[in-house]
């Protein structure tokens, strides 16, 4: 059985016992309970807003991490401005540890 979730903006096909990255929802240990799932497949497939009304996704989290570091600069020529900054965005490797039909 499996299920899509949405988190952080994106949408993740998950099943039991898969570890996920995703961006950081809590700290390392805890549980996190997705609730917006999108789609539930196992003997039939939930899809209808009445049909997922209860239906959940349990994870743990298993380790922080972080994203590959992006860095970007703009300048205006003959204004003599520049600015350089960057990003880092901070990620959490997660373990789906069951699926609720609800």
């Amino acid at each position: 059985m499996y299920a899509v979730i949405a988190t952080g903006g994106k949408q993740y096909r998950v099943a039991e016992g898969e570890q996920v990255t995703v961006e950081r929802v809590g700290s390392v240990g805890s549980e996190v309970e997705f609730s917006p799932v999108l789609l539930v497949d196992g003997d039939s497939v939930l899809a209808t807003p009445q049909q997922l009304s209860g239906a959940t996704v349990v994870a743990r989290i298993v380790a922080d991490t972080k994203g590959p570091k992006i860095n970007a600069f703009t300048y205006k020529p003959k204004a003599n401005q520049r600015k350089r900054w960057g990003h880092r965005q901070k990620l959490a490797t997660i373990e789906i540890t069951s699926i609720r039909k609800g």
